[in-house]
């Protein structure tokens, strides 16, 4: 009997910058025969796919994102707009799954908080506290509380609007350590928009081999040693190794997500 194939878009919004989440999203995909998937370089070609996808995985990227582009940001938010209504009119909703500044993106279209640039820059791998409802989530209720994610933002998402997300019946999965000892806000770490979009402040793609190569073999690592001191530079190593760290989020967020995109199509089909 032959496998089903779901057809998967990654937006790729890294804007030509080179990264290791591309192909890490792609590895992860190619890890599952029932996927195939088409990139679109949104930022740097302005290309996006159609709506006949039954999957839409949206990339991590740099900049601001509460930056204007008139080449491709206009085009962005009306796609997603077109494909949000759609679900709200379609039984069969398109799964979405959105990464660090798509989220960012998202969660300032949506009016679902406040985005504002960071003190400093976030970078390595931190603590993710999961709340009740990301507990109860079938994705990310897969994780450990508290489990670990990579971070690399100078944009933050804080001061969620709870009216709003109410109303759109969104839900608050996961939040940022707790730091007591500094009078800084949480940011929300992730966000279940409905009931087949998701998506992460952290990057879930993030895979630790490809994060050791980076930091130790390319010139970006140097940046990052000079940034964070060699102190700060040798825990990220350290933690990179540990395979309890980000080895597991990486091996359970996004195959969770890829699989609940499955048994949600099985599901439909055996009702239809």
């Amino acid at each position: 009997m032959d496998t089903q194939t779901f057809s998967i878009a990654i937006l790729d919004m890294y804007d030509d910058e080179a990264n290791v989440g591309m192909a890490a999203i792609k590895d992860i995909i190619s890890s599952f025969e029932e996927f195939s998937y088409e990139v679109f370089d949104v930022r740097n070609k302005h290309e996006f796919p159609g709506f006949d996808f039954d999957i839409y995985i949206f990339s991590g990227g740099p900049g601001d994102p509460l930056k204007w582009e008139n080449d491709w940001t206009p085009k962005f938010y009306n796609f997603i707009d077109i494909l949000w209504k759609y679900n709200l009119s379609n039984p069969h909703p398109k799964p979405a799954f959105f990464i660090c500044h798509s989220f960012q993106m998202m969660c300032h279209h949506f009016g679902l908080g406040a985005l504002t640039k960071r003190k400093s820059t976030s970078f390595g791998l931190y603590p993710i506290h999961l709340t009740k409802a990301g507990r109860q989530d079938p994705i990310f209720g897969k994780l450990s509380d508290p489990f670990y994610g990579a971070d690399s933002r100078n944009y933050q998402f804080i001061r969620p609007a709870f009216d709003r997300f109410e109303a759109m019946g969104a839900s608050i999965l996961a939040m940022e350590k707790k730091r007591p000892h500094i009078l800084l806000e949480r940011a929300v770490m992730a966000v279940r928009f409905s009931n087949a979009w998701v998506g992460a402040q952290f990057h879930p793609e993030a895979d630790p081999k490809g994060m050791l190569h980076l930091m130790l073999k390319t010139p970006k690592g140097k940046i990052i040693r000079e940034l964070k001191g060699d102190e700060k530079f040798d825990q990220i190593i350290e933690d990179l190794r540990d395979p309890t760290t980000l080895e597991r989020t990486y091996q359970t967020l996004l195959p969770a997500f890829l699989k609940e995109c499955i048994t949600h199509t099985k599901t439909v089909e055996a009702i239809s």
